[in-house]
């Protein structure tokens, strides 16, 4: 049987990362049914269609559930984990930062940003503004 797919194309991670890289935080979305996408995929979960495309995200999202992950100062100190309910759909984990750890809370409105851990892009969030 001949294989006939091109492996030259990158991937949807990698496509992720680069966008990252260069400080664009995208999504993918279904050309099909238009369902938002992340993480990124070969196939909509939602249809199973392969015609997926980038857009930016809004970056406006919604805490769902957060938690504090606890360590001693010397490696870091206390720092929250959270899944965020973007407002395009999908929800993803991340941290709300710039806020003490207790102090996030289910429901809060947050808006991304592309930041650093462990010298790595990452979308983080912040809470957002009043108003």
């Amino acid at each position: 049987m001949s294989d006939n797919r091109t492996f030259d194309s990158p991937g949807p991670d990698a496509i992720y990362r680069a966008a990252l890289e260069s400080g664009t935080f995208q999504i993918q979305q279904c050309g099909s049914c238009g369902a938002h996408i992340f993480y990124p995929r070969a196939i909509c979960p939602a249809c199973g269609s392969t015609d997926l495309g980038w857009v930016t995200a809004s970056g406006k999202g919604t805490v769902y559930s957060t938690t504090v992950v606890r360590q001693k100062p010397e490696r870091g100190g206390d720092y929250n984990i959270c899944l965020v309910d973007l407002e395009e759909g999908p929800r993803l984990i991340s941290r709300v930062v710039d806020t003490p750890p207790d102090e996030v809370r289910i429901g809060q409105p947050v808006e991304a940003f592309i930041g650093e851990l462990d010298e790595e892009k990452v979308v983080l969030f912040r809470l957002a503004e009043a108003g």
